[in-house]
């Protein structure tokens, strides 16, 4: 079985999410005395009781707006979650997972199986204490592939446990927990769509800790943190799509775009550091190539800090990340500017042959033209090109002095010595540039450099969760094929039904595979006398379980009766007659409003279950059983396609 890791195993990271979980308990603490004083202050009328009761609501509130200032220090440790190597990388910006509480099913499961499908609910306590131990080492998972694929099966084992235990017009009276991953606070629901959404969102959260570790200085550390963020970005915009109405704010559409922007930044400064990285010419095209895909990573987090600046995401994120964001827009504008002043002023002039090419680049290269000369005169002449190179310098240099006052304003990121040391080295790097080619006997004024326009070889990709990768087999498989038995459909008690042989056989025609349909009665053979009715399931023969039974199973079975005939065991389900109707009403009568709802996840859940599940009568197409075989001295006939009379 799958294993969650240690969380004793004092790692830092551990260390951090027990921390983070003891602030969510304070915080649950914190938010219940609120309630409760809230409640007596709008009951009483008491004066004195309203001072009494104000005073200690002020001092709950203050306590949780520390709680949350904590809380958000632990979501700022980004150093936590980064690598261990030694040469230098921007840090990145992981998600905390999301925290939930212990859930006992045992009683709730249990009753619904004896309630629901009429089996002795205790032969099914192994099934439901390894469903409890799978949800249990979800909550650990370890930050790897085995990590994901816990959390994956976790997620997938969902959908059975959806289609059996929750029917659409009813709930299983449990509670789902689960802390929001930024501010702690908690929420609960009784709809699985809430438990699902919050395993979705804690494997987009997973992925970001996988992308954040990686070696970014090698190339494969590169483009894992890439294909890591990458897949980030598709849980987070999975959830965006497919859950509407979240109870917690991380998972609120706001917050998931802006989840998904940050992503998609991340992946985008990967893209850039892999170019410095393959960068083995320093010609010009190669530098004016880097410098737009600095400004496309400048665009990227510009558009980022944008989306965390408004009214709903503001108060929300922490402060660190907005700061962390918004310095590296400055940052990476800075880089625009100094790669631009490089390819002027480090390239020599263009030879004849080299300057059509060089000319269309530069054509495209700038938001708007830089003023003086021609651009085919610009590369030409040494003077004209420095005298545009130092622009971008001055313009570098600004940007870079931003960058490291805006980092200077957050508390949390003036720990961060990695984030310091990036931005001084760059700053210092272009001022040592600008004073080498700055002149003593200078006397233009140096004018504005025009911006870079951005421009990547590579778009980062918001990647497809891609569900199927880990297999998962129903947990609670020995409660039939779930085209029938599920906690959708209603059924009337099973009946058992003693059958003789006549000599025109039993008098019945079967049709397709787990269960076994009775698709026809002969009216007044054997069958018909005993009571079978058309669009009965034979559950069982002589005793034999046959929900997932075969066609060709079921009539050995019945082939091998003798004069003492058999006991067959059927089950008809309710409103046979017309499923699709009340499919309908139901689903219209469940998804009130408040709850976290999937309606597009439940289109999938068909398609997942489509290989056990077909609907009510189809039947493979295939027959496998010659139309020739006879038995009991009758000719074996098939009646239409795929029935067979017996």
């Amino acid at each position: 079985s799958q294993q969650g890791c240690d969380p004793f195993a004092q790692t830092q990271r551990s260390k951090l999410q027990h921390r983070r979980a003891r602030i969510n308990q304070q915080i649950n603490k914190e938010m219940r005395m609120r309630a409760g004083a809230e409640n007596l202050f709008r009951a009483t009328s008491n004066h004195k009781v309203k001072e009494t009761v104000a005073l200690e609501l002020s001092y709950v509130n203050s306590n949780l707006q520390l709680l949350k200032e904590e809380l958000e220090e632990l979501n700022s440790s980004v150093d936590v979650y980064q690598n261990d190597s030694e040469s230098i990388s921007v840090p990145m910006i992981p998600l905390g997972l999301k925290e939930t509480k212990e859930l006992d099913l045992l009683v709730p499961l249990k009753d619904f199986i004896s309630e629901h499908y009429g089996e002795e609910s205790v032969l099914f306590e192994k099934e439901i204490k390894e469903l409890m131990e799978l949800r249990q080492a979800m909550r650990t998972p370890s930050r790897n592939e085995a990590g994901l694929e816990l959390l994956m099966e976790y997620y997938n084992q969902l959908y059975f446990l959806d289609s059996r235990f929750f029917p659409p017009t009813k709930t299983l009276g449990v509670f789902f927990h689960w802390y929001d991953s930024l501010t702690g606070v908690p929420s609960h629901q009784r709809a699985l769509a809430f438990e699902k959404g919050s395993v979705l969102f804690n494997l987009g959260a997973l992925h970001t800790q996988i992308g954040a570790r990686q070696d970014r200085a090698s190339l494969p550390g590169l483009n894992q943190a890439i294909d890591a963020f990458q897949k980030a970005a598709g849980a987070f915009n999975y959830l965006k799509e497919n859950f509407s109405n979240a109870p917690s704010l991380d998972m609120s559409a706001a917050s998931l775009t802006m989840l998904v922007r940050l992503m998609v930044a991340q992946v985008q400064e990967c893209v850039f550091e892999k170019m410095t990285l393959l960068r083995a010419q320093n010609d010009f095209l190669s530098r004016l190539q880097l410098a737009q895909e600095a400004a496309r990573v400048e665009d990227v987090y510009s558009l980022v800090h944008q989306t965390m600046s408004q009214p709903h995401v503001k108060d929300y994120v922490p402060f660190s990340w907005t700061t962390m964001v918004h310095v590296k827009s400055e940052h990476f504008k800075a880089l625009s500017h100094y790669f631009a002043a490089i390819a002027l002023c480090d390239c020599p002039a263009p030879s004849d042959a080299e300057l059509l090419e060089q000319e269309k680049a530069f054509l495209q290269f700038h938001v708007t033209m830089p003023e003086g000369p021609s651009l085919r005169v610009l590369l030409q002449d040494p003077e004209e090109r420095r005298k545009l190179g130092k622009a971008h310098l001055k313009k570098a240099i600004m940007k870079h002095e931003e960058a490291m006052r805006i980092h200077g304003l957050c508390k949390i990121l003036r720990k961060m010595d990695i984030l310091q040391e990036v931005l001084s080295f760059a700053h210092k790097r272009s001022l040592s540039k600008y004073s080498e080619i700055d002149h003593e006997e200078d006397f233009f004024e140096t004018g504005e450099a025009p911006d870079i326009h951005p421009k990547t070889h590579q778009k980062p990709e918001i990647k497809s969760l891609n569900f199927s990768q880990v297999k998962v087999t129903d947990l609670f498989h020995r409660l039939g094929p779930l085209s029938v038995f599920s906690a959708k459909n209603k059924w009337y008690p099973a009946r058992r039904v003693h059958l003789m042989r006549g000599e025109n056989g039993f008098g019945f025609t079967l049709r397709g595979d787990s269960p076994v349909l009775i698709a026809g009665v002969i009216p007044g053979g054997c069958a018909a006398e005993a009571g079978l009715k058309e669009g009965d399931y034979i559950i069982s023969v002589n005793g034999k379980d046959c929900k997932w039974s075969k066609h060709a199973e079921v009539v050995q079975l019945l082939k091998s009766t003798g004069k003492e005939g058999v006991d067959i065991g059927v089950i008809t389900l309710q409103g046979s007659e017309c499923p699709k109707a009340a499919d309908r009403k139901a689903a219209v009568m469940s998804s009130g409003p408040g709850t976290l709802k999937s309606d597009k996840e439940n289109s999938r859940k068909s398609l997942m279950n489509s290989k056990s599940a077909s609907t009510l009568l189809v039947w493979s197409k295939k027959s496998k059983r010659s139309k020739k075989s006879t038995y009991g001295g009758v000719p074996f006939t098939a009646v239409g396609d795929n029935e067979a009379m017996y």
